[in-house]
């Protein structure tokens, strides 16, 4: 209530959604700060609230230091949700992932302190934990620098936390966009292998709890939200079922084919390590990950106020966890209107991999 809030990544999903919630939602804000790097898609969110005072719109890159220390001047809140999350790339570029997704939270950090910013919050990815990627390594590190930023906190009195959650449903390059293409083209929809299966969230519901976790974090904590899991090859079939009538098939028309997990993707996810849930408790949204050198950093109350256990002992893997049903997914499906996408050109049919292209001769 009364804050000036600034959003990194504004015109990303989870950043335009932050955008969206914080200016129309009853959250009392006092000014809103977007920053993004993509100048065309900053233009189109500036004019959707162009007649919102409150909000302001510029043209930043997370790698430049003293323009973010600039831009933070007067701030209370920062969301961070500026990254590079697309698996592929990452390992094509890893250096390109070191400089926005670890360097750039050390950049985010810095500016905060020279501000003397209340709080700053860590958009993360299940991806980081036991990471087998590039970008989940680099998520990692962002996280564990968040963290050891609250161990001078006393100094300048800011704090720093993180959330991680799962794969965000209709957001730009889930899979439900491909599913969708493929099976409007009339098949076949591709899986990397039927038994996969991952954690799932709107778009909707995984910023709502971002901006919640603003609320009860302590400082240096990782907040991992609970969520449902589905089997990748239910939501292929529930999508068939739903979406082949639309384009002019038959359900059983459309083929399912298998093409093999590729590499650095896992057939389950994870949002908590074996290690982790040693130091953490669990509240009735979220579990809170404390920090694992608790010596080293002030003493800090996590005291938060709906605590169901003080310790945890599952580490809440997707494969361990009873799936939605068919129907419970379709139900999902529809209530976050996930069946109707808006394809545009950004989502081809057919998913490559590195090495792949140049293996075919392209």
């Amino acid at each position: 209530m009364g804050k000036k809030v600034l959003v990194t990544g504004a015109c990303g999903t989870v950043g335009k959604e932050l955008v969206r919630q914080l200016l129309m939602h009853d959250h009392g804000i006092s000014r809103l700060v977007a920053l993004d790097n993509n100048e065309s898609e900053l233009f189109f969110l500036e004019q959707r609230f162009i007649n919102d005072r409150r909000a302001s719109f510029f043209l930043t890159d997370i790698r430049d230091r003293d323009k973010l220390t600039r831009m933070m001047e007067g701030v209370d809140v920062v969301f961070h949700a500026a990254a590079f999350k697309h698996v592929i790339l990452c390992e094509r570029s890893p250096y390109e992932a070191v400089q926005t997704n670890i360097i750039g939270v050390q950049n985010i950090i810095s500016a905060a302190c020279s501000n003397r910013v209340e709080l700053v919050i860590f958009t993360s990815t299940d991806k980081a934990v036991n990471p087998t990627s590039v970008m989940g390594t680099s998520k990692l590190m962002g996280e564990r620098i968040m963290t050891a930023a609250n161990s001078s906190a006393a100094a300048h009195g800011t704090r720093f936390a993180s959330t991680r959650f799962g794969n965000v449903l209709g957001s730009r390059g889930s899979v439900i966009p491909i599913f969708i293409r493929q099976i409007r083209d009339g098949g076949p929809v591709t899986l990397t292998d039927p038994e996969m299966t991952r954690f799932i969230m709107s778009i909707s519901q995984a910023v709502r709890l971002v901006i919640d976790s603003a609320r009860i974090a302590r400082g240096g904590e990782v907040f991992i939200t609970k969520m449902s899991v589905i089997r990748i090859r239910d939501l292929a079939q529930v999508m068939i079922e739903e979406l082949a009538p639309v384009f002019g098939f038959k359900p059983d028309g459309i083929e399912i084919r298998t093409i093999g997990a590729k590499p650095g993707e896992k057939l389950y996810e994870e949002l908590m390590s074996s290690e982790e849930t040693r130091r953490s408790l669990e509240l009735r949204e979220y579990f809170a990950v404390l920090p694992a050198f608790r010596g080293i950093y002030r003493q800090i109350n996590y005291d938060y106020p709906d605590v169901i256990k003080t310790s945890v002992t599952d580490p809440y893997i997707s494969a361990n966890i009873k799936p939605l049903s068919r129907d419970g997914l379709r139900n999902f499906l529809k209530e976050h209107d996930l069946l109707t996408v808006d394809l545009g050109e950004h989502h081809p049919g057919r998913r490559y991999w590195p090495g792949e292209r140049e293996e075919e001769g392209w």
